[in-house]
This record gives structure tokens, sequence and C-alpha cells, in this order.
């Protein structure tokens, strides 16, 4: 089973998403919150897999509950909730390494979709919404060091990479172990002195592996 942290601060809206989530009879909604704070205490009480934030709040939004939970419990996979497909929410939720940006307008197989990409070590954003933010994120990340040399299926699985594949989509088409996609992403995070899956996919995009 899935358990699965949901933090936002409508009731209704709230009851709505765990309706949709708990279609799939794996997931289950184990703690609610009104706002970030709520969220954080629930993380100190039990262990979830995923938690959905919203990113407006009251008390602590969602991006400062997301720090916190990253910090803190570093296993949890979060995504970011939201109505306001706003740059500036996008490029901050996505620089603290979130694994998806999703809003609340999505229907249900979109939010399961995105559930099942997280926990896969996906990242997961609404197609308009990247085609708004990629060209803002390419402009401010800086790669000043030169292109190492890469193995073949090191780049192989960075080009996999930008095109927003998981771990498990990745072993697939390489027909390789999750195991050893997990160890060569770590391996070229190090050569490339990336920070993350996000950082990766614009480093991808950049250098034309996709």
């Amino acid at each position: 089973m899935v358990r699965i942290l949901l933090a936002e601060d409508q009731v209704m809206v709230r009851q709505g998403l765990k309706m949709m989530l708990e279609s799939d009879e794996e997931m289950k909604v184990t703690g609610e919150a009104d706002n970030g704070k709520e969220a954080i205490l629930l993380c100190e009480k039990q262990a979830f897999d995923i938690a959905i934030l919203d990113i407006r709040m009251p008390d602590m939004d969602g991006i400062e509950a997301a720090k916190v939970i990253q910090t803190r419990w570093p296993d949890t996979k979060i995504l970011i909730l939201t109505t306001f497909d706003d740059n500036e929410y996008v490029m901050e939720s996505l620089k603290i390494g979130v694994s998806g940006y999703i809003l609340k307008t999505g229907d249900t197989e979109s939010l399961l979709r995105s559930v099942r990409s997280a926990l896969t070590g996906g990242l997961s954003i609404e197609d308009h919404v990247a085609a708004k933010v990629m060209p803002l994120l390419l402009k401010q990340e800086e790669i000043n060091k030169p292109d190492p040399s890469l193995t073949p299926r090191e780049r192989a699985i960075l080009q996999c990479i930008g095109e927003g594949l998981s771990n498990g989509e990745i072993a697939e088409r390489l027909a390789i172990s999750v195991g050893t996609v997990k160890n060569n992403t770590s391996q070229i995070l190090n050569k490339l002195d990336l920070r993350d899956r996000t950082q990766l996919a614009i480093y991808a995009i950049r250098h034309n592996l996709v």
C-alpha cells in the first residue's frame, strides 16, 4: 500500500483529491493536514511514501514544508499541488528538488500518473506548465564545466532522464536493472557536479541529448 500525506487547507478540495487518489486500491491517504506545520507533525508520528502539498496554505506553505520534509525524511517523495500555474512557484518548487508540480484542475488519471512517477523516481510536470517554465530553467541554469567523458550507458541514461522517464522506465528501455539505473545516475550526478534529476534533465536538453 502506498501511504500518502495530503496537505490542503480547503476541506472540499482535499476530500475530492482523497477520493481520486483512493480510486486506486493500492493507494491510501493515511494523513491529512490543513497546513504545512500540521503536515510536518504528521511526518513525526508516522511514515509516508509520498506527500502531496498545496503550495498556498496558512501558517506554513507547501514550499517551506517541502524543504523540511526533504531534509528530515528524504525517502518521502513530494508533489506540489496548486491551481496557480505561476512561473515563480514552479521555479521555486523545482529548485528544491520536488518530484513534480501538479494542478488541482487535473483529472484523476493525471494525478495518479504523477504519484506513480514520483514513487519510481520520475519528475512530473503538467505539459503546459513545463512549456512555460523550461525556457526559464534553461536560461538560469549555468553549466560552466565542459561535458565530461560519460560512458555510453551513462549518456543513454542521461538522455532518458531528459525525456522525463522514471527509473523503472529507463531500466525497461535499456534492458538493465533499476539498481543499475540508480547507481549510474549517482555517478552522472557526481561527474557533472549536479544536485538532482531536475538539473540532469536540464543538462541533457542543453547538451542536445534529447
